[in-house]
């Protein structure tokens, strides 16, 4: 029994003097509420709830027939208004200089209209910003949505890279720094698991007194807690 105590006692004065007790939960290292910046019908959702997409994959489209023609006949004025202007710049020393510059200045409204009007048929595609996983969907072929009350859509979040988001007691604001190891186990995995604090926060929690800091970590589920000691040199 004399040694078990003797144990516990020293496990509490190390504790105390080089490893600070932290409890955390698991985030994804990157996340997204995604909404469409423009008004329609949804034609086509191209993905789902679990579905795995890249940066610059299509996830849904709006109805956008009538913007696609105003886009093409963008494309034909700018085509023949630039026929007019190479036309004019040939015989430029031969003609008035404000004719010149209506035709310069015709040709120039062409290309300001056509960027104009691509960018309205490219708001129509709702895009995947980073790689990563749809973790919820609220959005179906058929509904209404409106780019002047911006509405979630999708949740995305990086498919594997996550992040532990700690906090420990805040009277340690002087001890933990970044670049310190965080050993620490998952609720329901007996594991040890070893990460490196790369953020702490810069002020506490006025709800809990609490300071938070972030280690990275991989393939975790989301909202998933644990707990851990993050080790700090001795002071003794």
């Amino acid at each position: 029994m004399r040694k078990i105590l003797v144990g516990l006692i020293t496990f509490v004065l190390s504790l105390s003097a080089g490893e600070i007790y932290a409890t955390f939960n698991v985030h994804a290292q990157q996340s997204a509420n995604l909404a469409f910046d423009a008004s329609g019908i949804v034609r086509k959702v191209n993905v789902d709830i679990s579905s795995k997409v890249k940066q610059g994959d299509i996830l849904a489209v709006l109805e956008n027939s009538d913007i696609e023609a105003m886009l093409e006949s963008a494309k034909t004025t700018l085509k023949y208004a630039k026929l007019d202007y190479e036309r004019q710049l040939k015989i430029k020393n031969l003609i008035d200089e404000s004719k010149f510059d209506a035709y310069a200045a015709q040709y120039e409204n062409a290309k300001n209209q056509l960027a104009y009007q691509q960018a309205l048929y490219n708001k129509t595609f709702l895009k995947a910003p980073f790689d990563g996983v749809i973790f919820e969907k609220m959005i179906e072929v058929g509904d209404t949505v409106s780019g002047m009350m911006l509405k979630t859509v999708f949740q995305l979040q990086s498919s594997n890279e996550r992040k532990l988001v700690l906090e420990f007691d805040q009277k340690y604001w002087k001890t933990v720094k970044a670049g310190q190891t965080f050993s620490y186990s998952v609720d329901g995995d007996e594991k040890v698991y070893k990460g490196v604090l790369y953020k702490v926060y810069p002020h506490a929690n006025n709800d809990n007194r609490k300071l938070r800091a972030e280690v990275k970590a991989d393939s975790f589920i989301v909202g998933l807690f644990g707990d851990g000691t993050i080790l700090v040199p001795d002071t003794k």
